[in-house]
């Protein structure tokens, strides 16, 4: 019997009726990422991986490998000339391991467990065929997972987000501050890869929980007090903030200053997207 669950007209009082509910995770779900056109995964505190079919929502796959937690996922899609385009699936989990998934077989390709600390975020570098995991440290690896280059423990918090920019540049969400690295890559032939910081960024007043890419000339990071912050791509510079995201009619006494500090009901900005435009 199909673990799908079609559900009728009989939910009145809600205008978006569900079509499909998905079942299988023993826990909560906290990650969903587009592979495909036809397929899309999910992930969460059960530790395991589900391959779903876009369309239909059938269970394609269970992808069993993890002892905890899952901490970041991301789709990568091999460019090897060599082979066959191969769609992969990276994953990272609080057991300090990284595991890469073929999603065509849900095999395991390759398993890093040299980590000291919990991967927290992931980003494929597309252009450059190579895949950074965040954590106390940043780390560059190849599509065989192998170490490139990483850099020294940064701190005990770690890395909560990345977000690619040009010129071979990644942003990196550290606690209160946006750290620039870039990457340098041999131009001999060779696999010899630096990775150097090059900028802090110390506007924010409290833990950035959102970092974004919105197109080639911008970014943008949310922080838990609700703060927002568009920065160029290129220079780094700030072009533009909010610091409230609250209903101020409702606190009509209260002095914009010190909103920020005093406010009970402000709201953390958790999780930003972004159209390119």
């Amino acid at each position: 019997k199909s673990s799908v669950q079609t559900i009728g007209e009989e939910q009145i009082q809600n205008p978006y009726t569900e079509l499909l509910v998905l079942k299988g995770h023993q826990d909560i779900v906290r990650f969903l990422v587009h592979i495909d056109d036809c397929r899309f995964a999910s992930a969460g505190d059960d530790g395991i991986i589900f391959l779903w079919n876009a369309q239909t929502g059938e269970k394609l796959n269970e992808l069993h490998g993890h002892t905890h937690k899952i901490t970041a996922i991301t789709p990568f899609s091999s460019s090897d000339v060599t082979e066959e385009k191969t769609d992969l699936l990276i994953t990272a989990s609080a057991d300090r391991t990284v595991i890469v998934w073929d999603c065509t077989s849900g095999r395991q390709v390759q398993k890093v467990s040299c980590f000291h600390s919990t991967v927290k975020c992931l980003k494929v570098l597309q252009r450059l065929n190579v895949w950074l995991s965040g954590g106390s440290d940043l780390c560059v690896w190849n599509q065989k997972s192998d170490l490139l280059c990483k850099t020294s423990h940064l701190t005990d918090a770690g890395i909560s987000a990345l977000v690619e920019l040009p010129k071979n540049c990644v942003a990196a969400a550290v606690g209160k501050e946006l750290i620039i690295f870039r990457l340098s890559v041999s131009n001999n032939g060779s696999e010899s890869w630096n990775i150097f910081e090059v900028k802090r960024l110390v506007d924010h007043q409290d833990n950035i929980s959102s970092l974004v890419s919105v197109n080639d000339l911008t970014f943008v990071t949310g922080s838990h007090v609700g703060e927002l912050i568009v920065w160029d791509a290129l220079d780094w510079a700030k072009q533009a903030s909010e610091c409230n995201f609250w209903d101020s009619s409702a606190h009509p006494d209260v002095q914009p200053e010190i909103k920020l500090s005093q406010n009970p009901h402000e709201t953390s900005v958790q999780h930003l997207t972004s159209d390119q435009e």
